[in-house]
């Protein structure tokens, strides 16, 4: 949260420095996610105790400053003759999304960012083409990410060996609601880089905000979306960005805890850089 710029060349050391932590060998494409062992997800049980669950997704965007490609929704009812199916109607949508805006709730898949010519572990960024990703696509986490998750309230703060799911709230989507939309990829709260060393000492797979972790501008001389290379590309961290915790904060506070069993279920995208997302807080 910090404003301390950071030069390109300690940002490259902190980059190789991370990078350097991947203990699970060259033909790994699961990331971070090999922190979730069965132990520790079974573990993560235990965190529901009142049976409440909660959602962490924000409903589907308008066109805004900050959303110049807004979802698409058409609506029809099916059949188009009544005819067709005596005593039977069915309404139906049809939606399209850009998946990485800068509004809807989505989750970034390990293929989403490239930083010199390559991908998460080394795998070459042509992997990617117009067709989809031949490897580290969403579809590796098809059967969908579970464990302990924690919130970090950061307005509310202004403190476990390892945290699984850490979700951040910079208060980005309650300054939209009261305020009105911006155009946020000028002008962006989010992390400081080195926070990604706190995020592999943690043992994190994942890691979701209400804004989209990388401030805007990047304070990282000559590198955008910091945040994004370091977790994603050096340590095969999953992020889910443009959250919202409106939801969530009411019902950590009433149970004056923030932990929480959280189910992460993306879409089966076949080579998908990404999917919409609604992640649940179980307590």
């Amino acid at each position: 949260m910090s404003d301390q710029r950071m030069s390109a060349a300690s940002f490259r050391a902190l980059y190789e420095r991370l990078r350097g932590q991947a203990q699970w060998g060259a033909a790994d494409r699961r990331g971070a996610l090999n922190h979730i062992t069965p132990q520790r997800l079974a573990a993560a049980a235990g965190e529901v105790r009142a049976g409440r669950s909660v959602t962490m997704a924000a409903a589907l965007a308008s066109s805004g400053p900050d959303n110049p490609e807004p979802g698409a929704r058409h609506m029809k009812r099916l059949p188009a003759e009544p005819s067709d199916v005596p005593g039977a109607s069915f309404a139906a949508d049809h939606i399209t999304m850009n998946i990485h805006g800068d509004v809807d709730s989505h989750i970034d898949a390990l293929c989403h960012v490239s930083y010199e010519g390559t991908l998460y572990n080394g795998v070459p960024e042509g992997v990617v083409s117009s067709s989809g990703a031949a490897e580290l696509s969403i579809e590796e986490a098809k059967d969908g990410i579970v464990g302990r998750g924690v919130l970090l309230d950061i307005p509310r703060l202004r403190g476990a060996a390892w945290l699984e799911l850490l979700f951040v709230r910079v208060g980005h989507r309650r300054r939209r609601d009261e305020l009105g939309p911006w155009e946020v990829a000028r002008s962006r709260a989010g992390l400081h880089p080195d926070t990604a060393g706190y995020l592999a000492e943690r043992q994190v797979a994942a890691l979701g905000c209400d804004s989209n972790g990388d401030t805007a501008p990047s304070i990282v001389d000559g590198v955008a979306f910091p945040v994004h290379v370091l977790a994603i590309n050096a340590l095969g961290l999953y992020l889910l960005d443009y959250l919202q915790f409106d939801d969530l904060l009411p019902v950590c506070e009433a149970a004056g805890r923030w932990s929480f069993l959280c189910v992460i279920a993306p879409l089966r995208l076949p080579g998908g850089t990404g999917s919409p997302v609604n992640p649940i807080a179980i307590l």
